[in-house]
């Protein structure tokens, strides 16, 4: 008779913080990596340790301990270590696909700087795997991975073993824990308690494995190295006689796993929350964090990346230790309970923190570069100057919203043949001297300086930049633009009217459809947790639409543009005790919504200014769509995806003892559509959760959640104990000031006839500038290189195809511009182009980018 072969192999997963914060684990971790090295190099016979796939580990040890970098690479290269491939345990659901790729990318590098990384898609404890990640493990040469939460049979198999594509073709193999990473924690050497232990295991195991090999992970969060695990291990030969027990590695497993056939094929994401919670919900707790994320990855790879590599091409340096910093910090908050913000008040202060620190390196990085460029433009005459960098090929809206400043009250623009350039003045604000250089206050010069926000269309080069001189004028004054009488716009393509209730009517001219109540709220009670979101039972939605009258409405006009601005308090219970009350104590949402038309384009600019004063809730804007349908869809990493509406699941979910509820909430990166005739979109720089009601005829993005729990028992959608701890998180309750950015977007055809992701993308990708005048806080010699006033470079984008980012290779080598199919159909790409993978290595060209497929182009005469 054939054993089975169960492979105990021995980890910890390492959450840098969660309850507790990334300090106190690094004491804890110092005297963990110590007893693991110790034991290692005195047990010859104890094979492998895996050290939960990222290398951040190694950093926050060797920042303490970096005498022994040579002792943990000893123990790497003799394949006793196992390192790799992540920097951080990075969150799939609403973490971008850069971010994910350099998670991967310096995880990889500094692994390889110990010795040969593992290389296995590893991630124990993600709260859901993206439909996206064979591809992108395939890319850095990873085909193996090892995942535990969202998995059910209705996916196609009850396996716990089989082959996971994504749409393009890419696959892995891949290895589910049926019962979680830390089913072998502290095994017991006692007989009884170990019989009695494993007769639970092996009653799944064995039902779950589709062939003769199980695993048995024995470790746990934060674990020290089991010291007796030889003990154990003997006394399970004893009592199973019939079973072949071997302590070993996640490698070994697979190469077991590699000599069996006959696997079941599995295609999508694994969102599915029956036998482990995915916490669906998730995706709006502590939205201030995670709208500062999602904004912060947007001007990386929209705005600096892409500003680096043409700074770098014209003989400036491209910065690559800086952006790899700015990586890594903000990697720090991708880890799932990071990113889900599922976490004490003290470590979300301190993921607030690293944001902080990363985004402030963001933009001094960013406004470096556009100084250096906009110095290095050779132009005649003293003027001060207002360079242009448009980073994006195939931009279909050319409206440039700058700041020009000056001491004089007036000037005009020029283009580099001195012919005029025509601009609105948005707005004028007054700035003290000392903010713009404090020499000049040290020199006793106390007048205020005049900082213009203007508006105007300028044709820029399709990825490049253009400088224009400012002609100051010492008398005249700019006029601003001036608020109209009004209460309804018209621009090429809307007519507008909004209402006293805080709400938009719109009429789409081409279609002739109607929408009404456009961007009111949805509040309702929260009885959850920093996890999920749990109704309050016999609660009902309040709308914000039923109940303010009285909103202030400020409509501006300029030659290009309609400047709204939408102000009302939205009243509602003030905390979960007063939701069924008879005479509930109110609270107040101030909410101001600032919106920007375009005359001439579909795409609607809108942000909302929350001063939350609620406790215990949700809340929701809600977009119509006149559309009936079953499906929406929404992109994730390098593509997008189709989603139900309604998960037929909801019928079940109690019967078979789900975990969790499985509401069709769920999470986006950019854009979530729903279409038949017509198309309507939002699109995102903020919050990325959503949920279709009403059959199609809204989309509702969460706002934000305000909650006082890490963690409750016993939710209405999730039942049993608390996810987490049941621990206090007054922070969480959002009772603060809160901005989120978002757009609509209505097209009057279906959604394959639209372009919706390359929409989306030009929302995220603002055109920069940057006004040089004569006075600098910080100084430089000149600039090393001249350059013309205007420069273009080549980026062949193919038409339908969405630009990921534009940077320069880790090696220095090449130009790269990453690009991604989200249509339907196959797009055709430059045959003479060569291409690398996500690991930027050469690979053998593709003549056809398919639905789905990213590929990396690199680029010729840069």
């Amino acid at each position: 008779m054939v054993k089975k072969n169960v492979h105990i192999v021995p980890h910890m997963h390492w959450d840098r913080e969660w309850y507790f914060t990334a300090e106190e684990s690094q004491i804890l971790l110092i005297n963990n990596m110590e007893e693991i090295m110790d034991f290692l190099e005195t047990h010859s016979d104890y094979p492998a340790y895996v050290l939960d796939g990222q290398t951040a580990v190694l950093d926050d040890y060797l920042a303490a301990k970096p005498e022994n970098q040579e002792r943990i690479a000893q123990l790497v290269r003799e394949g006793r270590l196992k390192v790799g491939p992540w920097y951080t345990q990075t969150d799939e659901m609403v973490v971008g696909a850069e971010s994910i790729t350099r998670n991967l990318l310096y995880g990889l590098k500094d692994s390889r700087a110990f010795g040969r990384p593992m290389m296995i898609g590893y991630v124990p404890d993600s709260f859901g795997q993206s439909a996206q990640m064979p591809q992108i493990l395939n890319q850095f040469n990873i085909h193996r991975s090892l995942f535990w939460r969202g998995c059910s049979e209705r996916k196609g198999t009850n396996q716990s073993e089989f082959i996971w594509k994504s749409s393009e073709g890419s696959s892995v193999m891949a290895q589910n824990f049926p019962l979680g990473y830390a089913i072998g924690k502290y095994l017991p050497t006692d007989k009884k308690m170990l019989k009695q232990r494993m007769e639970g295991l092996f009653s799944v195991l064995d039902v779950r494995a589709s062939g003769m090999n199980e695993l048995i992970p024995n470790g746990h969060d934060q674990m020290p190295i089991q010291k007796d695990i030889f003990e154990v291990i003997s006394t399970l030969r004893k009592l199973y006689p019939d079973r072949h027990f071997e302590l070993t590695s996640y490698e070994d497993l697979f190469d077991d796993l590699d000599k069996q056939d006959g696997f079941d094929t599995i295609e999508g994401e694994f969102i599915d929350g029956k036998y482990e919670r995915v916490h669906r919900s998730i995706y709006s707790t502590r939205m201030d964090l995670k709208a500062t994320n999602a904004r912060i990855e947007n001007k990386i790879t929209n705005e600096l990346e892409p500003l680096a590599s043409l700074a770098s091409s014209i003989g400036l340096s491209y910065e690559h230790g800086l952006i790899e910093l700015i990586w890594k910090e903000l990697m720090k908050n991708h880890a799932h309970d990071s990113i889900g913000a599922c976490c004490s008040d003290k470590v979300q202060r301190e993921i607030m923190a690293r944001y902080r620190i990363t985004e402030e390196r963001v933009d001094r990085l960013i406004g470096f570069y556009q100084r250096r460029v906009s110095e290095s433009v050779q132009l005649k005459g003293n003027e001060d100057r207002l360079t242009l960098f448009n980073v994006l090929p195939g931009r279909s809206d050319d409206l440039i919203t700058a700041t020009v400043t000056m001491r004089e009250p007036s000037f005009s623009l020029v283009d580099r043949s001195n012919n005029p350039v025509n601009f609105d003045v948005i707005n004028v604000d007054k700035i003290d001297p000392g903010l713009i250089d404090r020499q000049i206050v040290a020199k006793g010069d106390y007048r205020k300086f005049n900082r213009f926000t203007i508006q105007f269309r300028y044709r820029l080069p399709e990825f490049g930049f253009e400088t224009l001189k400012v002609i100051k004028k010492s008398t005249g004054q700019e006029k601003i633009m001036q608020t109209t009488a009004s209460d309804q716009i018209e621009t090429q393509d809307y007519r507008v009217t909004f209402n006293s209730n805080g709400t938009l009517t719109l009429t789409d001219k081409a279609s002739g459809q109607r929408y009404e109540n456009i961007l009111g709220l949805e509040n309702q009670g929260d009885a959850g947790d920093e996890y999920d979101f749990s109704p309050l039972k016999y609660d009902k939605p309040i709308y914000s639409a039923k109940t303010v009258s009285n909103a202030d409405i400020s409509i501006k006009e300029a030659q290009e543009t309609f400047d709204v601005i939408i102000k009302y308090d939205f009243l509602v219970p003030a905390d979960l005790s007063n939701r069924l009350a008879e005479n509930p104590k109110m609270g107040k949402i101030g909410v101001t919504l600032h919106l920007i038309f375009s005359k001439t384009s579909r795409t609607i600019h809108f942000s909302f200014d929350l001063c939350n004063h609620v406790k215990d809730q949700r809340t929701r804007v809600l977009v119509p769509t006149n559309i009936i349908t079953k499906a929406a869809i929404s992109d994730n990493q390098f593509g997008k995806i189709i989603r139900p509406i309604k998960d037929t699941a909801i019928e079940v979910w109690k019967k078979e003892k789900w975990a969790e509820r499985p509401d069709p909430i769920f999470p986006f990166l950019s854009y979530v559509s729903v279409t038949d005739k017509q198309t309507v979109s939002v699109f995102t720089n903020s919050s990325r959760e959503y949920e279709v009601l009403n059959d199609g005829e809204t989309i509702a993005v969460t706002l934000f959640r305000s909650v006082g729990t890490l963690g409750k028992p016993n939710l209405i959608r999730r039942p049993g104990r608390p996810s987490g701890i049941n621990a206090a998180t007054p922070d969480s309750q959002m009772l603060k000031n809160l901005r989120l950015n978002f757009a609509i977007r209505i097209d009057p055809v279906n959604f394959n006839d639209a372009s919706v992701a390359c929409d989306a993308k030009e929302y995220l990708t603002p055109i920069m500038s940057y006004n040089q005048i004569p006075y600098q806080a910080m100084h430089l010699n000149e600039s090393p290189v001249t350059v013309p006033a205007r420069l273009e470079k080549s980026i062949p984008l193919p038409e339908g195809a969405v630009l990921s980012v534009v940077k320069q290779s880790e090696d220095g080598e090449r130009y790269l511009a990453r690009i991604f199919n989200p249509t339907s159909h196959a797009i055709k790409l430059p045959s003479t182009l060569e291409q690398v993978n996500l690991a930027e290595k050469l690979i053998k060209s593709v003549n056809n980018l398919l639905p789905n497929q990213v590929v990396t182009l690199v680029l010729r005469g840069w």
